[in-house]
């Protein structure tokens, strides 16, 4: 990037529920110039109070409504509606109207996939985005890191980013960030996150951790066994998993990690329950309601490594969640060498920090997990990479600072103060390699650089990095 862009450039989102709410809403704040067709007039009337953007009431199929919306003038079409052949077909109209780039959710995974009879090129899609499959894939990948604790490649697997939760009995508990570097400085790292309660924190060198607080770490990929071993993270390997639900998403977690682990579903549906144990011969298939005391302890909670849950239900995820974390304490079971962890669904945005800060150690949200599939593809041309904290309203974002930019004008420590609590520069790729940054740290002309902001403050980073 070496100028700021002097065209806006047009979306057009089809469908506002969960999805195209939250990608209307985020590509508004970065300058994008949306315009979204919906049928529902209560979700038009919702999204109109929060979001400045144009909003066209009526049917998706019906080709006035696009006309409406200046379809021809369009750079990029979002079909994110619920209906997954009405997203397929708006990919092919379009075609007709010369958008240039269409990206369409589904939900069937016969699609997409190397062996699918419609190839993306026949459907004329451009980036096809299935959120069920991403949220199970994500699952899996976080089972089979060290503890259970989110581990994030970024840099060419260079660097890592740890989160872990703090307890009342931790050695970093109390302590300010500015004296946590002076007392461990045999290697570099950098707290570049932090949740209390349900906020999101940006953190400065005053910050004091307390318990309960969950921070995320950016560690050069040789040290992430350091970082564990300051911060008290145990490695060991995960091997018996308890899903609740076993819907679309808990049946492909189990699909995805029975031939690995040892795995239990409960699944509250006495009929679905029978068809999975059919459909999940590696898994150990059990009827029940999963938020219950009896059920969940019957079922071996106590010798589980990681709890799931994956029901539609946002309220029973996180309670099922803090259940299973009380269970699991060490005062109610024998073994309290081992790191138990708790992973919930949770489809209500607002739910997210929350679910992190009382319940789960990783909250995920299927609508942010494939929207930002969908931000990465439209960005892709501004941002060399972007990846989100989960539970975090937090974006780990890798820019290059072009020559004269502000960045590059001053040592980080001297940063303009309104930036302060917004953002943090956490790396930086000079003479061939990554490095962690710190207060005297310069940036200069083309450096590539790691930084992390909340999602509100993605905008003002990028005009940081441009003149």
């Amino acid at each position: 990037m070496s100028k700021k862009s002097t065209k806006t450039e047009n979306i057009l989102i089809l469908g506002l529920g969960g999805m195209g709410y939250y990608l209307a809403k985020r590509l508004t704040r970065e300058g994008y110039s949306i315009t979204a067709i919906e049928a529902d007039a209560g979700l038009i009337r919702y999204a109109d109070s929060y979001i400045d953007a144009r909003f066209i009431k009526g049917d998706a199929m019906n080709i006035s409504y696009w006309k409406e919306a200046d379809a021809g003038e369009m750079d990029y079409l979002i079909a994110v509606t619920n209906n997954d052949a009405v997203n397929m077909v708006a990919a092919m109209v379009a075609h007709r109207f010369g958008i240039r780039k269409k990206i369409v959710r589904i939900r069937s995974l016969d699609f997409g996939n190397p062996d699918s009879i419609l190839s993306d090129q026949d459907l004329t899609v451009d980036l096809l985005v299935h959120p069920e499959e991403l949220t199970a894939q994500e699952i899996f990948r976080l089972v089979k890191l060290r503890a259970g604790n989110e581990i994030i490649d970024i840099a060419e697997e260079q660097l890592q980013v740890m989160a872990i939760r703090i307890q009342e009995g931790s050695a970093l508990a109390y302590m300010n960030l500015k004296d946590l570097s002076l007392t461990h400085d045999a290697f570099p790292f950098r707290v570049i996150a932090a949740t209390r309660g349900i906020s999101t924190i940006i953190p400065g060198g005053d910050y004091v951790i307390h318990p309960q607080d969950q921070l995320f770490f950016m560690v050069g990929k040789d040290n992430l066994s350091r970082l564990m071993a300051i911060t008290g993270v145990q490695e060991q390997h995960l091997h018996r998993v308890m899903i609740v639900g076993g819907g679309l998403i808990g049946r492909r977690i189990a699909e995805l990690l029975g031939k690995s682990f040892a795995v239990k579903v409960i699944e509250r549906d006495e009929q679905l329950a029978e068809e999975l144990t059919y459909k999940l011969p590696h898994a150990e298939i059990l009827q029940g309601d999963g938020s219950d005391t009896d059920v969940l302890s019957m079922a071996g909670l106590l010798h589980m490594d990681t709890f799931i849950t994956t029901t539609g239900d946002n309220e029973t995820n996180i309670m099922s969640c803090l259940l299973a974390k009380h269970l699991m304490s060490p005062q109610n079971q024998d073994q309290t060498n081992r790191q138990r962890k708790s992973i919930a669904l949770v489809d209500k945005e607002d739910y997210l920090v929350l679910a992190a800060s009382i319940g789960s150690d990783i909250a995920l949200n299927k609508k942010i997990l494939a929207g930002n599939e969908i931000l990465k593809f439209i960005r892709r041309g501004e941002l060399l990479s972007v990846a989100h904290l989960h539970g975090f309203d937090a974006e780990v974002v890798e820019l290059v600072a072009a020559p004269n930019a502000p960045i590059t004008r001053k040592p980080l420590s001297q940063l303009d103060p309104y930036y302060h609590g917004k953002i943090i520069v956490g790396a930086i790729f000079q003479n061939g390699q990554w490095e962690i940054a710190v207060g005297d740290t310069q940036i200069q002309d083309n450096d590539r650089v790691i930084v992390v902001s909340t999602s509100l403050q993605l905008k003002e980073v990028q005009n940081l990095f441009v003149v």
